[in-house]
């Protein structure tokens, strides 16, 4: 297998590997999108965060990936060996599937195996991208060129947690639960309002202009290039460090509270940029949550609300004619008006 870049020897790009962190915590959150110049890192993390974590157990004989302690959430093939005691579990690494621009509907949702109809008469199902993705992360380079028809069938899955498939003489149903994970650059288009809005986080990642930040750049991935197991030996303690962080944030997620002041601001602060729903809120709250359970803290405060106020916000305000700034630049205003500078 080769040996994926560490994340802990990623180089700046705070945001995004912040965001990413808080997505693994509580993948409730709904994804993140990362949108920047090329070459910033964008794919190297999304990659370098699945092989950070630890492997998961998933039924034994299962095609999705199943969690054995899924209850309700089994799909149909596990409920019946869970009733007849044959429910037998493995331990399996976090899955990263790539959804490519070209890709057929069929291979994205599955479809028929023609090959075991065509030799044995038999009609199976052959599953496709979303299932092999259950649990893990759905990866979609370039987005934002995404075909339209496959976007509607994203928002479909990702609101319901669950794959249907109604052809070729099949009826299937499967879980299909990921972080969607997307990056693309802004010149080559728009996103789609409504994908758009899927995404819990949003992040802006730019080239470094600093001198010190590039040659440190320039000078880890060349060191990794030359020599990918020796470096990686090099960062895997740090790399340890933040597995036990991640797995610890975890485990305290639902004990870290919201003041009701804090969810006073974050109604403050959506309501004075003007978001549409509540979803902003929701997202803001639930990022600051994970965000305080990384840092080991017992309630969430402005300091955390502080940190995901842009990438919970950004991508849910409205084009405001009258106002020349960008959307990071409203939030961060809003933000200083509120919690202050």
């Amino acid at each position: 297998m080769p040996t994926v870049y560490p994340f802990a020897a990623i180089v700046a790009q705070d945001e995004m590997k912040l965001a990413l962190l808080a997505a693994a915590t509580d993948p409730g959150i709904g994804g993140v999108l990362v949108f920047g110049d090329r070459g910033t890192g964008k794919s190297t993390a999304v990659r370098a965060l699945a092989a950070l974590l630890p492997s998961m157990r998933v039924v034994a004989q299962c095609r999705y990936g199943c969690d054995p302690m899924a209850g309700d959430l089994l799909c149909g093939d596990c409920r019946e060996r869970k009733k007849k005691g044959t429910l037998k579990t493995r331990s399996a690494p976090v899955p990263v599937v790539d959804l490519p621009l070209g890709a057929t509907e069929d291979r994205v949702v599955g479809a028929l195996d023609l090959e075991r109809a065509l030799a044995h008469g038999e009609k199976d199902f052959e599953p496709g991208l979303l299932a092999r993705a259950h649990r893990g992360f759905l990866y979609i380079d370039e987005v934002n060129l995404l075909e339209d028809h496959l976007v509607d069938l994203l928002l479909d899955v990702a609101a319901s947690g669950e794959n249907v498939v109604e052809r070729e003489g099949l009826s299937i149903r499967h879980p299909a639960r990921f972080v969607l994970v997307g990056s693309g650059n802004p010149e080559e288009g728009e996103l789609r309002p409504q994908l758009l809005d899927r995404f819990g986080l949003s992040v802006e990642v730019k080239t470094p202009t600093d001198i010190p930040t590039r040659i440190e750049v320039v000078r880890r991935r060349d060191d990794f290039e030359r020599d990918p197991a020796a470096f990686a030996a090099k960062w895997d303690k740090e790399e340890r460090r933040l597995r036990r962080r991640i797995l610890s944030a975890r485990d305290r997620l639902n004990a870290v509270s919201v003041p009701d002041s804090k969810l006073e601001l974050a109604a403050r602060l959506c309501l004075s940029l003007g978001t549409d729903g509540l979803r902003g809120e929701l997202t803001l709250i639930r990022t600051a949550r994970a965000v305080a359970s990384l840092d080991g803290d017992r309630a969430v405060a402005d300091v955390h609300l502080r940190k995901v106020a842009a990438p919970a916000l950004r991508h849910r305000l409205r084009r405001n004619p009258l106002d020349d700034a960008g959307s990071t630049v409203r939030v961060e205003r809003a933000v200083a008006e509120l919690l202050g500078a």
